[in-house]
């Protein structure tokens, strides 16, 4: 290990050698500190980290998580954690040892979260952050007690009421919407199909079968830093055909024979989701709508199924969940009078004297 300081800039660099995960030697260079305090620290927590010490901070372990997790989670999720983790957890938690950290730490930390008035749901995604790097810590790297075990995770998994349009509500709703325009088309697939958002606007000439009224889902889209980026979908069950109604078939068909040019895998609406969001918020105010998001579409569409009769298996199956749990943990309290009508069918055979299985 050696520690020296540039004269001309006054910051201090450290270098060291190491062995890795294989018990290859390796060296290691870091520029850029203030202090020799500071370089010296930085030292420890990374030769730690390569010997999987958790003595090292909750800080320093986040980098060891995501160097770990880099091959199996997506861009957008690394993301979309490690927003969660700088923005709610660091704050708490960086300079503490992993090995310190106590469930009365936990316990104070979720207090301090749900005092600022956040979301169920929202308190959940944040809590399941914090129990992923210290699941992964346990599993992995041997940690010997993990705190969020016994503790009670805050928030909750599902929200207690969703957001969604009866199909009255979502007639108001389209005839404003002139039927040439792209926008037309989209809110009729978003509506009739139950498909996110990104899987939507990943969609091209080729995922679209007209001759069996088929639509594929094999990937979905999102912009991020400046760029389009194309990737598969959320889950493998994501992945999945949807039948279509022939008035959406032709509908779909109408607007790609308007599309001239357009090749057989370009995407079939080039916009961003946040057009998508801007449309609806316009014309849902203009009609005197209740407010939704783009994604409660996929749940209209569901309370539509649900008020049609259509069991959650085909439901989970349609929406491309990872199991019948997160359908029916979503969705089963629009079934509110199953069990009226179970009983008014067992009710209905006994009267007519048919036996019952």
């Amino acid at each position: 290990m050696s520690v020296s300081k540039d004269e001309k800039t006054g910051k201090w660099t450290v270098q060291c050698y190491y062995e890795n995960w294989k018990g290859e030697k390796k060296h290691k260079k870091k520029r850029g500190f203030t202090t020799k305090k500071e370089a010296l620290e930085w030292e420890r927590d990374f030769l730690r980290s390569t010997s999987a010490d958790l003595e090292m901070t909750l800080g320093a372990f986040v980098d060891i998580y995501f160097r770990d997790k880099a091959g199996e989670l997506k861009d957008r999720t690394i993301k979309n954690k490690r927003y969660m983790i700088e923005v709610h957890i660091l704050p708490y938690f960086a300079n503490k040892r992993m090995s310190e950290i106590t469930p009365a730490d936990i316990i104070q930390w979720q207090n301090e979260i749900r005092a600022k008035g956040y979301a169920a749901t929202y308190l959940r995604m944040v809590q399941n952050q914090l129990t992923a790097l210290f699941t992964h810590a346990s599993n992995i790297y041997n940690l010997k007690n993990n705190p969020c075990k016994k503790v009670k995770k805050m928030g909750k998994a599902d929200a207690d009421k969703l957001s969604f349009w009866t199909k009255a509500e979502y007639d108001t709703f389209i005839k404003r919407i002139d039927p040439d325009s792209r926008y037309y088309v989209i809110f009729e697939i978003l509506f009739w199909t139950g498909c996110r958002e990104g899987e939507m606007l990943a969609l091209t000439k080729d995922d679209i079968d007209f001759e069996n009224n088929q639509i594929s889902i094999t990937k979905t889209y999102y912009r991020t830093g400046g760029k389009d980026v194309i990737t598969t979908p959320k889950t493998e069950q994501s992945v999945r055909v949807i039948h279509i109604p022939e008035f959406l078939k032709k509908e779909i068909e109408s607007y790609v024979n308007r599309c001239y040019g357009l090749k057989n895998d370009e995407r079939l609406f080039p916009i961003v989701a946040e057009a998508v969001q801007h449309k609806l918020k316009r014309e849902y105010e203009k009609a005197g709508l209740k407010p939704i998001r783009v994604h409660d579409f996929r749940h209209s569409h569901v309370a539509y199924l649900i008020n049609q009769g259509v069991q959650p298996l085909i439901i989970k199956e349609r929406l491309g969940h990872t199991d019948i749990k997160i359908t029916m943990n979503t969705y089963g309290h629009l079934y509110p009078n199953q069990q009226k009508n179970v009983a008014n069918m067992l009710e209905a055979a006994r009267n007519e004297n048919v036996p019952v299985d």
